[in-house]
């Protein structure tokens, strides 16, 4: 048996050790074994009986809880088990509060202290009231947007998405009595970064890992900053590789935009707001990484941090937003979906690092598709000026030509674009006399003018 999560050996007492019986308390539980070296061997205590009465004593006044403390025999050796429950509220140690994680003690402080007493309160940190903020402060141009994108989804009723603003919130659990909660800082504000620092994401294109060529920084609320990272990112940072099927133009870029798409969402949604850092989506010639700052929670896995577990995502309030307004399809695919869209394209699925206070996920391109583009890749294209944007109107006239029912979503899909830039560019074809919609919102067509 080795130490880990839940045990641990000291040969001899000491009072600091109730720091580590504190961090056990504070985590899932524990047994700190005294009488054992390092290794597990026994050691024993000519003084254990004493201790079996002095170590309860200490730890009901020093920490307000009760451990069991057992006596055992080893090879005519004693040792003490002191075997110790995971509590429900927060243990503190001369005001200090420790944690068990892996087969190390830690001192929680600032951020990691914050997200772990609103944990024990039972209170996400999304959910947390802000007193200094409005429903007059909110966005006019953020609740268009949401009941926009939530028509679309058909995931509210339309009563809801015509009712007034404040109701909107209610139905959404973003208003809490007085208050409006963290999470519509996020969502329903143009400037979070007034109420949450660090609440943007940043791209940046790098040669080497020490070479960086350019970058962006995305502001907004967190539907503008999806919208608009996609967006840069496939018309400034990817590249893609042109070819024709008959007189129509087919773009390919070297990792999958619904992949990509996901992994953004998951990083919005699972991020730890509290930390004060932004996103990082780092673009290379053969890869695209994105870094996003978060401590690991109790018993959680990856899967669990990246939405494989449907009923408890980081920030669930901004998940169930963002699930109303169709950004997230569902709960509890969040992997698979990726993996799936990777297989599809020809390349591995992405690598999960959890190190480095957050979580790294690298996409890298298929070696052979990374050579095939590079080589027919234009003098105009290459990583020396970022790549300009590509005109998607012709490819919108060819698909809905050929398929007068699609929808603009699933024209976005077959050409690798986003959403917002297919939309964009429909309009401006309506206007120019090109395009028309023909029907109900619902059961209607496109109807492309020659």
């Amino acid at each position: 048996m080795n130490e880990h999560q839940t045990i641990e050996w000291k040969e001899v007492w000491r009072d600091e050790y109730l720091k580590w019986i504190c961090g056990f308390a504070n985590a899932q539980g524990g047994t700190l074994i005294i009488g054992k070296d390092d290794n597990g061997n026994t050691t024993g205590l000519p003084n254990a009986r004493k201790l079996l009465e002095d170590i309860p004593n200490k730890v009901r006044d020093i920490l307000g809880i009760v451990v069991d403390v057992n006596l055992h025999t080893e090879n005519q050796r004693d040792y003490l088990a002191i075997v110790v429950e995971a509590h429900p509220y927060p243990v503190s140690y001369k005001g200090e509060y420790h944690y068990r994680s892996g087969s190390t003690k830690q001192e929680l402080k600032g951020a990691a202290l914050d997200a772990f007493l609103l944990k024990k309160h039972g209170v996400r940190w999304d959910a947390v009231p802000v007193p200094n903020i409005s429903l007059k402060d909110c966005s006019p141009t953020a609740f268009q947007l949401f009941r926009t994108k939530a028509t679309k989804s058909g995931r509210m009723s339309d009563d809801v998405l015509h009712d007034n603003n404040e109701s909107l919130l209610e139905n959404l659990q973003l208003h809490d009595g007085r208050y409006l909660k963290r999470a519509t800082t996020l969502l329903f504000y143009d400037k979070p970064e007034k109420y949450v620092s660090g609440a943007t994401i940043k791209l940046g294109f790098f040669i080497t890992d020490d070479e960086l060529r350019f970058q962006d920084e995305i502001h907004g609320n967190l539907f503008q900053q999806v919208d608009q990272t996609l967006d840069t990112l496939f018309t400034k940072y990817l590249k893609a590789h042109i070819s024709y099927e008959g007189i129509q133009r087919v773009e390919r870029f070297l990792f999958p935009p619904l992949a990509l798409r996901e992994a953004l969402l998951n990083a919005v949604v699972h991020k730890d707001y509290s930390s004060g850092i932004p996103i990082q989506i780092s673009v290379y010639e053969d890869r695209i990484v994105f870094w996003n700052y978060g401590q690991l929670p109790e018993h959680w896995t990856l899967e669990r941090l990246l939405g494989k577990h449907p009923s408890n995502p980081f920030n669930p309030l901004i998940a169930n937003t963002f699930f109303r307004c169709g950004y997230i399809e569902s709960w509890g695919r969040g992997i698979e979906k990726i993996n799936r869209e990777c297989e599809k394209w020809g390349i591995p699925p992405p690598e999960y690092d959890y190190g480095m206070s957050g979580l790294m996920l690298t996409f890298r391109a298929n070696p052979a598709q990374l050579a095939e583009s590079l080589g027919k890749m234009s003098v105009k294209t290459s990583v020396e000026t970022p790549k300009m944007p590509v005109k998607t109107p012709e490819q919108i006239l060819i698909i809905l030509a050929e398929d007068s029912s699609l929808t603009l979503a699933e024209v976005a899909e077959r050409i690798g674009k986003t959403l917002r830039t297919v939309e964009r560019a429909a309009t401006k074809l309506v206007k120019a006399g090109r395009l028309r919609y023909v029907g109900p919102k619902k059961g209607g067509h496109w109807e492309v003018i020659e």
